[in-house]
């Protein structure tokens, strides 16, 4: 998981000049997608390898470190809960599915800050017993909330108005299995709204292909920059959020870097 503005009036007048960033010409044979922010700023669209660097950078030599980053995430994820659900997000039943990794963790600290504002959030892990530290710290600090934790047999027993999709993020290897599978298709099944974190869990966030079952997302929030693989048909609105990583890290990491964000933390993106 990972994730600025001096700059950001001289692209508005002119989107073409964003440099290049190095990517594949095609990916599964679509035209890689252009992003532009909604005051016409281009963002980079990168891989999962170049998002994987971008982490590496930071964590190893520039910060923010993976505990600043998922806090960042998880504020951002709460706020735009909030703002999916419009007036009425404090009676709104809200429930979040989360991972094991760093996607997960940034899905738990959202639903502390939800459960800090009063919301009615229930959490369900996939893997509670598989948490990296990091995750397993949210989690802990989550249960110290009023939010409920429940298991995936509790969740037949309730009719969300939202759903948050934290499971997987960009860490996608194979086709999801186990709880995990069964946790989305309970999400694509239950006829409410889903608010996907990064990436829909199940979609290759370098391809856009989904190779077994995957989040039907009605909305997505992705970390940093866009990703190549999401693609509009299975991201639904999108929109980018910033988790504090400093320009001098994609600048190490070779990625031509100009902050989309002004004086926002958030920015809708939409393809041209």
């Amino acid at each position: 998981m990972v994730w600025p503005r001096r700059f950001a009036s001289a692209l508005a007048a002119d989107p073409t000049a964003m440099p290049a960033i190095p990517r594949p010409d095609r990916i599964d044979q679509r035209p890689v997608m252009r992003w532009f922010t909604d005051s016409a700023i281009e963002v980079p669209v990168v891989t999962t390898e170049q998002m994987r660097e971008i982490d590496r950078v930071a964590v190893d030599e520039t910060g923010p470190n993976l505990f600043q980053m998922m806090e960042n995430a998880g504020r951002n994820l709460a706020l735009q809960v909030m703002e999916s659900l419009g007036a009425t997000w404090n009676r709104a039943a809200i429930i979040v599915l989360a991972g094991s990794g760093g996607n997960g963790g940034g899905g738990i600290c959202a639903a502390r800050h939800l459960a800090n504002r009063g919301a009615n959030v229930i959490l369900c892990l996939a893997e509670p017993h598989r948490l990296g530290a990091v995750p397993a710290l949210q989690r802990r600090i989550f249960n110290s909330t009023a939010g409920t934790e429940i298991g995936i047999a509790g969740l037949e027993r309730h009719a969300p108005d939202l759903i948050v999709d934290a499971l997987i993020g960009y860490g996608l290897a194979s086709a999801p299995t186990g709880l995990t599978a069964d946790l989305i298709r309970w999400a694509n099944q239950s006829g409410a709204p889903i608010l996907a974190l990064d990436v829909p869990s199940g979609v290759d966030s370098t391809t856009g292909l989904t190779p077994g079952a995957f989040i039907r997302a009605r909305w997505t929030m992705t970390l940093a920059l866009p990703k190549s693989g999401l693609v509009p048909e299975k991201t639904g609105d999108l929109v980018l959020a910033d988790i504090g990583i400093p320009r001098a890290t994609f600048d190490r990491a070779g990625v031509p870097y100009v902050s989309p964000f002004d004086n926002r933390f958030r920015v809708p993106l939409s393809r041209r």
